[in-house]
């Protein structure tokens, strides 16, 4: 049984440093996007290598969260964490050697922004499972949900810090101090007490990753939910803020001003919202059905984006967007958790991680492609209405009778 209270889980002070830790973490991610991309652009103004710099944030989940999370479940995930942030340092650290020699080219950036890829797909797994060894059973709802906070709270302060940093510091300077905003994790985990479990067998290439898949076969949540996370990740995902330049020009916001900005942070503000709502009056009990019911919302949402013609109306859709979306993830990473077999956890943990974060790898095709031809409008809303269709297929599947 979940615990009732507002916040439970920060009422542990282990949570309420990891929480700080990664939030910091996710944070750091941003700033050096934002540092990063801003300098490939003033240098190269290449499209081609933009296009790179999102198939490498991405790819890697597709190929490799599996993986990453039967080391998580075969050693210990603490250094798994610490290996991921590791490898984020050095890459600022590298982006920063390269800035101050002013030898930056492009074979180094596209090195960098694939290592940056790696580190993310190295920590996420292990972070999430690193969660049962702070929290107990009962916080393990309000652990996950605020987890995923952290995420969009890292997400909403990193462009802010990020600019900010970037006007104060330079692009040099202030990317070798976002090397020192992943210290606190680091840190941290290293001080925090690990029970040691005998390792699963070790994972032999894609025939273990199929194995994983049918020995959870017969979880209907669990299978539901990764379907879930991979089909809004494959069709829509955030494809959409890709093309929120396109989207602005037709809202009659079409400069780089505060307008803009809000359209970009719209989601992200609801999403922050949606955490500290939810965990503050401990709404929504994770259920397969609640999940399902909340991602059929978005996708209604989203497609009344795609055909509003008045821009406060489209700001106050993206807010409710990012609210649900937090909504149905949270439910769904944290029905995926509870349900999970213990023996292979960090293994199921990849699995969802390659469906939900991985998949977006190709929702650029949907969204993106599709609206060279028809449209970004018509694209984006054919894509949520197809969704919609899927996701109600799996609906019935979810909840109907063995």
């Amino acid at each position: 049984m979940s615990d009732p209270r507002s916040f439970a889980a920060l009422r542990q002070p282990r949570f309420r440093a990891y929480f700080l830790g990664a939030s910091l973490a996710m944070m750091a991610d941003s700033i050096e996007h934002v540092i990063s991309y801003w300098i490939i652009f003033q240098k190269f103004q290449s499209p081609a290598l933009g296009g790179f710099a999102v198939l490498s944030h991405w790819l890697p989940f597709l190929l490799f969260s599996v993986y990453s999370g039967a080391l998580a479940d075969r050693y210990d995930p603490r250094r798994m964490i610490q290996i991921g942030m590791g490898v984020f340092m050095a890459v600022s650290l590298g982006w920063g050697l390269l800035f101050i020699s002013d030898t930056l080219e492009m074979w180094h950036a596209m090195a960098l922004l694939l290592l940056h890829g790696f580190a993310g797909v190295l920590w996420s797994p292990a972070q999430q499972l690193l969660i049962h060894e702070i929290v107990d059973d009962a916080q393990l709802p309000s652990a996950v949900r605020l987890m995923a906070t952290s995420r969009w709270l890292g997400l909403l302060m990193g462009p802010a810090v990020g600019g900010v940093i970037l006007l104060a510091f330079g692009p040099t300077w202030g990317i070798f101090l976002n090397v020192l905003i992943y210290l606190p994790m680091v840190l941290w985990v290293q001080t925090m007490p690990y029970r040691h479990k005998p390792a699963p067998p070790r994972l032999r290439g894609l025939a273990d990753m199929v194995a994983t898949g049918r020995e959870i076969s017969g979880s209907r949540i669990l299978v539901s939910m990764i379907l879930l996370a991979g089909g809004t990740s494959l069709l829509v995902g955030n494809a959409y803020q890709a093309q929120m330049p396109e989207f602005a020009h037709d809202l009659g916001h079409s400069h780089a001003d505060l307008s803009y900005s809000m359209l970009l942070g719209a989601d992200a503000a609801g999403a922050l919202v949606a955490g500290l709502a939810l965990e503050s009056r401990g709404l929504l009990p994770p259920k397969a059905r609640s999940a399902f019911i909340l991602a059929m919302l978005w996708c209604a949402v989203v497609g009344a984006f795609a055909a509003v013609t008045s821009y406060p109306l489209a700001l106050a859709l993206l807010f409710i967007a990012g609210f649900l979306e937090l909504s149905f993830n949270a439910m769904a990473q944290t029905l995926v958790q509870l349900n999970a077999p213990a023996a292979i956890r960090g293994r199921v943990i990849g699995l969802y991680a390659m469906s939900s974060l991985g998949m977006r790898t190709f929702s650029g095709i949907t969204v993106g492609l599709g609206g060279s031809l028809v449209g970004i409008h018509w694209s984006l809303a054919i894509s949520a209405g197809a969704l919609l269709f899927l996701l109600i297929i799996g609906l019935l599947f979810a909840t109907r009778s063995r």
